[in-house]
């Protein structure tokens, strides 16, 4: 398990810099004392997520019955569609939706629930994390794998109290361009994920 890699995917999918517009408009009348506040709780909150997947996550799915090469192929189609959306510098379709957005912008505590569910660790980044955990074989590996999403979610919460000092950095544009470059590396992760997905379920096409 190549943790380097799996902390690259984590933050590509979590995507820190991306979710800095979101941020600022969700806290137009915080402190910065505030903002600190729910960075703090919504890097809290995305470190567990990753941590309880990657625990719970091989679990799951045998109380499912689902095989891990068919959760690879689907997890990774789902990571594929991800990775075509930062390319084109759209938003990504498995985490908020408009009206999602709409209904944050009225809650008075928005660190958990829209930021750190699903902004953050939305449907591709829990499966990424469960695809994690069922290729680790020792008590390390998944460590690890925990390890990682603590790393990424400090990496949310620098993010996120730097917010306007970025924003102001890289604007819109800066952050579109950042957004492709992580697609592509994206685009790697998800194909590499399928592939071993499709081996797991033909194994003899390894054969040859």
């Amino acid at each position: 398990m190549d943790i380097a890699k799996i902390v690259i995917a984590l933050l590509v999918l979590v995507n820190p810099l991306g979710a800095v517009p979101l941020f600022i408009s969700l806290t137009p009348h915080s402190s910065q004392s505030e903002r600190k506040k729910i960075a703090k709780t919504a890097a809290i909150s995305v470190a567990i997520v990753i941590g309880l997947f990657a625990l719970v996550g091989e679990g799951l799915l045998r109380f499912v019955g689902i095989s891990i090469g068919s959760f690879q192929v689907g997890g990774g189609l789902l990571v594929m569609l991800i990775a075509i959306a930062l390319m084109n510098a759209k938003p990504n379709p498995t985490k908020t939706t408009d009206e999602e957005r709409e209904e944050a912008e009225s809650r008075s505590n928005i660190a958990v629930v829209p930021m750190a569910i699903p902004l953050l660790t939305g449907p591709g980044t829990i499966s990424t994390v469960i695809i994690y955990a069922t290729t680790a074989k020792t008590v390390w590996q998944v460590g690890s794998l925990v390890v990682a999403g603590m790393v990424v979610a400090s990496t949310c919460y620098l993010a996120m109290t730097l917010a306007t000092p970025i924003s102001r950095l890289l604007g819109q544009t800066g952050i579109n361009i950042v957004n492709r470059v992580m697609g592509m590396l994206l685009a790697a992760v998800s194909v590499e994920i399928v592939v071993d997905g499709i081996y797991r379920l033909f194994p003899m096409l390894g054969a040859h």
